[in-house]
């Protein structure tokens, strides 16, 4: 039987509510993981620090603690960091939902460069919006450096769209759906709502590009930052993995840097068919030629896997 692995909720009072509602309907932790052991390390080891995603914490025993214990297993003696936002796992929780990204990448920045089991280097995973996050701290903080970067499902050209909720209240996502839509760019909600920050709405790039205050900035939209591209190629590798039959997020080429062609919400383009890409505004181009992208999918629901396939595709990148 494969081990389900969730995230159990905060209470959070007062006004949040609304927002974490919103924040769980977007996108719901989920891990399965299964099988036994099947990968053997070399007797030197490159730590790795883990980001978890929405509504997860450091150390949740069924979700990111099982993959910090599974990975400890697999490769032994490897030094595995699960980054923990904040002074305890409550507040790790909810920063996941209300703290500025900037603020928390650069409060990442400031741990890795004090741990100095990392001064070597180390590779990161980042799991659903931990992916983005770290790519992030690659861009803006090289030392100490990453060599290998794989985002688990990450939203890398943002999300725009609601296309699962829990239980059957469709009217609900309605009202979510209009509350982003006519608020997400505004200063309240890009300052205090994580998921603001990468909401990339196809019908008003002007708006998206002018106010968003983390995804715009990091995917070079208003300017080219000639160091994030330079930063970001010390990449050895940069893995993408998409999960095939995501119901969380949309659109789902986004797991991949695609996007949706701008002015409409149903045709996609590949990253290699982006302005992103052909003007290689990133570095990512660049990378590719090089071979140092590369892009895996899965079956299955997001964040959805078993240790079977993680071992064999992604355990073979932390060497």
């Amino acid at each position: 039987m494969p081990l389900q692995t969730f995230t159990s909720r905060k209470k959070i009072n007062g006004s949040r509510m609304t927002a974490v509602l919103l924040c769980l309907l977007l996108a719901g932790p989920l891990l399965l993981v299964a099988g036994s052991p099947v990968y053997n390390a070399n007797n030197e080891t490159v730590p790795l620090v883990l980001w978890h995603g929405m509504g997860d914490s450091c150390c949740n025993p069924l979700s990111m603690g099982a993959i910090k214990k599974m990975i400890e297993e697999e490769i032994s003696g490897i030094y595995v960091l699960s980054l923990m936002i904040g002074k305890n796992v409550i507040q790790d929780t909810e920063n996941g939902f209300f703290m500025d990204v900037n603020e928390q990448v650069s409060m990442v920045c400031g741990q890795l460069a004090q741990d100095p089991k990392l001064k070597g280097g180390y590779n990161a995973m980042g799991f659903s919006q931990g992916g983005q996050f770290l790519r992030a701290v690659a861009q803006r903080c090289p030392s100490p450096p990453m060599k290998t970067l794989i985002s688990v499902g990450g939203q890398h050209q943002g999300v725009y769209g609601l296309p699962r909720c829990p239980g059957e209240s469709s009217h609900i996502c309605d009202m979510i759906r209009k509350a982003l839509n006519s608020g997400a760019y505004t200063d309240l909600v890009q300052k205090h709502l994580v998921q603001a920050q990468y909401w990339h709405d196809p019908f008003n790039d002007d708006l998206y590009k002018k106010h968003s205050l983390f995804l715009a900035d990091i995917n070079q939209e208003r300017a080219v930052n000639e160091t994030y591209k330079k930063n970001l190629q010390l990449l050895e590798k940069f893995v993408m993995v998409k999960f095939l039959q995501d119901t969380v997020v949309d659109p789902v080429d986004t797991e991949w840097f695609g996007f949706l062609k701008m002015g409409q919400a149903k045709e996609t383009e590949t990253l290699q068919e982006s302005v992103l890409y052909k003007e290689d505004r990133l570095g990512l181009a660049a990378m590719d030629k090089a071979g140092k992208l590369a892009f895996l999918a899965t079956k299955g629901d997001h964040l959805q896997f078993t240790r079977e396939w993680f071992n064999a595709n992604l355990l073979p990148y932390l060497h």
